[in-house]
């Protein structure tokens, strides 16, 4: 349902008038995620507290309006993209870090807090929040929780979920729920906070988080290795998590990236170097430097070309700086990228890694592969154009062929960017119709008019 004058005037007079917008200029800026798949809400509301969260979302059940809660609006699936219009709840006004406990290891924030923000203001204090996803410097906190987002410490550390404490979020009825503890332990009831984080923002709205921290590293000490074949760099990732040794990141990018980001780099690639690995360790000093030891033995044993060892923090923002510059630079290969980031067992990468290539192939498509390779996370990005009908047809073909064997594989189709609108037709390829089924009927009992954010992970 639109939204009326009447209750256009009701939201004006919840947030202020200063505070909501149907102006199509503005509208505009909250249309899109980083899909590029454009669709304008009706409004656009800024909340400052929950109490005013509960308000509006009174209002939309009670006149059947759509809400969707949106972050910075920086996902890969259209999560936050309102497909069938509704009132966009921005998070922009709600981004206080409102308390770092050193004693207890925790933190509360709100859910328009950039995740970048965390990691500084806990790292002052000698703490350590580990999700880090490539987009840290813009995303929100809120966003995160609502697709679970990772990173590429995820191989060590986990994701957002296994650090979500506990939530406060305001339901359909406009009823605010705790969810969750503060202490390392508790298992009251039904773990309502786990099936809220990665719901997409269809179950209920976010308005405060409890975040886990860690003491933070004592040291850290990136490389860079390079190998003269993308197999060959997978089977080194192999070998070095069979050896029992656990880097915090393992990153790889294989030739088409490293010739996207060679200008961003402050050192000269090998002449016939295919692929690089970052790898990075934390801990003490005495098990880093043991540790890193062994990471190079196994690296020269799957014939690593060269190896850089990064001297200082400078050095070692400039590596990750080209990584996380990947996919912004990617455009300047088409006009249009689909980004899966597929999963599979980690003994698998090395087939998944040969799949790619035959995919590539096949479909005669620009294909880009980098991600993390030490959870078997991979970011497979086809480029293509899509005034093309042609090239189009075969991009889409080949994504379905790419989840057709990460499946055979025993992987999943999406390690962190969710299901949003892009991957809905495939999810009963992994979870099938009785899971489905499940997940309507929890989504009935948050949702019983199906306002919030509609159109996401199922039809």
């Amino acid at each position: 349902m639109t939204i009326s004058d009447a209750c256009y005037a009701r939201l004006e007079k919840i947030t202020g008038p200063k505070n909501v917008t149907r102006e199509k200029e503005e509208l505009v800026c909250y249309s899109y995620d980083a899909t590029g798949d454009i669709h304008l809400p009706d409004a656009v509301i800024f909340p400052g507290t929950e109490n005013e969260i509960s308000q509006i979302l009174q209002l939309a059940d009670q006149h059947q309006i759509i809400v969707v809660p949106r972050g910075a609006g920086s996902g890969m699936t259209g999560g936050a993209v309102p497909v069938k219009g509704g009132l966009v709840i921005s998070f922009s006004r709600m981004k206080k870090i409102l308390e770092i406990d050193e004693k207890n290891l925790l933190v509360r924030v709100q859910p328009g807090v950039v995740v970048g923000e965390i990691h500084r203001e806990v790292e002052k204090r000698g703490l350590f929040y580990p999700p880090d996803p490539a987009s840290s410097s813009v995303c929100s906190i809120g966003g995160n929780v609502g697709e679970c987002a990772g990173g590429p410490r995820a191989v060590k550390y986990g994701v957002t979920r296994d650090y979500v404490l506990g939530l406060r979020a305001v339901l359909v009825s406009g009823e605010v729920i705790q969810t969750g503890v503060r202490t390392a332990k508790g298992v009251a009831g039904y773990d309502l906070t786990r099936l809220i984080v990665g719901s997409e923002g269809t179950l209920a709205v976010v308005t405060e988080i409890t975040l886990k921290l860690l003491p933070k590293p004592e040291t850290v000490k990136t490389m860079a290795v390079f190998f003269n074949c993308m197999q060959m760099a997978a089977r080194a990732v192999s070998g070095i998590m069979k050896a029992g040794i656990l880097p915090r990141c393992m990153e790889y990018l294989d030739h088409a990236c490293l010739d996207l980001v060679k200008d961003a780099l402050d050192f000269k690639l090998p002449e016939t170097c295919q692929a690089l690995l970052i790898i990075e360790l934390d801990g003490n000093h005495q098990m880093v430097r043991q540790d890193s030891d062994r990471v190079l033995g196994i690296c020269d044993r799957f014939n690593a070309i060269h190896v850089m060892v990064a001297g200082n923090v400078v050095e070692i923002n400039r590596l990750w700086q080209a990584r996380r510059a990947l996919s912004p630079i990617l455009f300047k290969i088409a006009r249009n990228k689909i980004n899966e980031d597929i999963v599979v067992p980690i003994d698998k990468i090395p087939e998944m890694v040969k799949i790619i290539q035959d995919i590539k192939e096949s479909y005669n498509l620009t294909m880009v592969s980098f991600g993390h390779a030490g959870d078997g996370n991979i970011h497979c990005n086809i480029m293509y154009n899509k005034a093309d009908e042609n090239e189009s047809i075969r991009a889409h073909q080949a994504v379905d062929k790419l989840f057709r064997q990460t499946l055979r594989l025993a992987g999943s189709i999406t390690g962190e960017h969710g299901v949003g609108v892009t991957k809905l037709k495939y999810l009963p390829q992994e979870v099938g119709s009785t899971q489905i089924e499940l997940m309507r009927g929890i989504k009935k009992v948050f949702d019983p008019n199906g306002i919030l954010n509609p159109g996401k992970i199922f039809s």
